[in-house]
């Protein structure tokens, strides 16, 4: 992997999330991927293509309460790092919100990602 396929797949992340559909999601990781939605504990963890993309459409959002983007930042053979932020639009019951995330990646060599951990932290508002 190089910075821009990274990218890439990043942008494809972005792409899937908005489209709350099976196809873009499992395009994106291996058939055996393992997914963390944080850095400890079993309950954080989704192993298998099918158990992430359950996960990914149990709640999803809708594709207009939300931006992202993130970028590499550090790309070593088939592991890397990216760094961007999220944010949410206000709700009715939620103000605005914004995260700093960090992806942990390790791909396989078709590009697809087989290690996936996300770490984020919300930024405090003023």
């Amino acid at each position: 992997m190089d910075s821009s396929s990274v990218q890439r797949w990043l942008d494809g992340y972005v792409e899937a999330w908005r489209a709350n559909a099976r196809e873009p999601v499992a395009a994106l990781f291996t058939d055996d991927v393992v997914y963390r939605f944080a850095p400890f504990g079993d309950t954080n963890v989704r192993r298998g293509i099918d158990a992430l993309v359950d996960e990914w459409l149990r709640e999803p959002d809708a594709p207009d309460s939300w931006e992202a983007h993130y970028e590499p930042f550090a790309v070593d053979g088939d592991r890397a790092v990216a760094t961007g932020w999220s944010s949410y639009v206000a709700t009715a019951t939620e103000g605005a919100r914004r995260y700093h995330n960090v992806f942990l990646m390790r791909f396989a060599p078709d590009g697809r990602c087989a290690e996936f951990t996300e770490l984020y932290m919300r930024e405090e508002q003023r």
